[in-house]
């Protein structure tokens, strides 16, 4: 079988995870083509990556007729234009989240994705690919928690990485830290109970970083919401946690509960000396979720080769959209903000 010629628009630090898996990691697929606005990503992209057909425009890039498919991994505000001119040349499409930062555009480009019925569309929500919350899954799933009652959410990028995270909020917008944080975990509650948001309830501060006041973004965001089913969803994300990236998720059953990462650890190693017992910690996303990257990317690919649908739907990145959304207006609003019911 053909190798799938995949172009990647956008090589930061997401976009150069996907591109070099791609080009070490994915069996089925190469590294085609790439484009940036950026010369030494371009560069990076020649020498070690060896991508020959390298771009500026994203437009010339999706004309090249030897492509099969698209990754994008360009900031939050291009996704939903890039997403439908790709669509339009008859490529299939991965996405990260979000789908787009405006809901009435993500709406119409959902409903439009029935107009490519032989194209794959995939949004990355790679948690949904870790093992151990495949293996959460599959518990909840088989019945051992009973019913879920609650659900409890963590997701705090390290401290080292929030003064970088200021100079970008100063130039480029993120949509806030729930559409570009919380999604994740919405996501994944959605997931495990198969059940969607109805009410949400926000609250936020700066207290780790005044500035990010002056770029309307949140250092430290909270959720408390209910599902249609009176399940009970708390969320936190925040931007500085000093001992490393910590994702954590508690699922509360009638018959048991869960714990995904309750501490962030990096392996299993456990040092003794005059520190006292200490526990390495992830200190960064990549390396938290690397083999997820690789194992979405694989699913994408697969879904391609075999005309399959992908796990994860335009209508999963629409509906985490509108409780991220709903998020921000209640923090805003300062009031409880009621989903809308299909």
């Amino acid at each position: 079988m053909n190798k799938i010629k995949i172009g990647q628009v956008g090589l930061g630090r997401l976009g150069q995870i996907h591109a070099e898996n791609i080009f070490k990691n994915i069996v089925g697929a190469e590294l085609y083509a790439v484009t940036s606005v950026v010369p030494e990503e371009l560069d990076y992209a020649k020498k070690e990556l060896q991508v020959e057909h390298c771009y500026t425009s994203y437009t010339d890039m999706i004309n090249d007729d030897m492509l099969d498919a698209i990754v994008i991994a360009s900031p939050s505000g291009f996704h939903e234009i890039q997403i439908s001119q790709a669509l339009e040349k008859g490529l299939h499409v991965f996405s990260e989240k979000p789908i787009g930062l405006e809901l009435d555009n993500i709406k119409h480009l959902v409903s439009d994705l029935d107009n490519y019925q032989n194209q794959i569309f995939q949004l990355g929500f790679m948690r949904r690919f870790d093992e151990s919350y495949i293996y959460a899954k599959e518990a909840v799933d088989s019945g051992k928690l009973g019913e879920i009652t609650t659900i409890r959410c963590y997701g705090i990028d390290p401290s080292n990485g929030l003064d970088s995270f200021i100079k970008f909020a100063e130039n480029n917008v993120s949509g806030g830290i729930f559409l570009d944080m919380s999604i994740h975990d919405i996501d994944l509650i959605r997931w495990f109970t198969e059940k969607e948001f109805s009410t949400v309830y926000s609250l936020g501060n700066n207290l780790a970083a005044p500035q990010l006041s002056n770029c309307n973004e949140l250092e430290t965001g909270a959720c408390l919401a209910e599902l249609e089913n009176g399940v009970i969803a708390y969320l936190l994300a925040g931007r500085n946690a000093q001992h490393g990236y910590h994702v954590e998720t508690e699922i509360i059953g009638t018959k048991g509960m869960l714990r995904i990462g309750n501490s962030p650890e990096k392996n299993l190693v456990t040092l003794y000396d005059e520190n006292g017992v200490v526990r390495p910690t992830s200190n960064h996303f990549p390396e938290r979720f690397k083999s997820a990257f690789i194992n979405e990317i694989n699913s994408f690919v697969s879904a391609i080769q075999n005309q399959q649908k992908p796990t994860v739907t335009g209508i999963d990145g629409l509906k985490s959209t509108e409780v991220a959304l709903a998020m921000q207006k209640s923090f805003e609003t300062k009031q409880i903000v009621q989903l809308e019911e299909d």
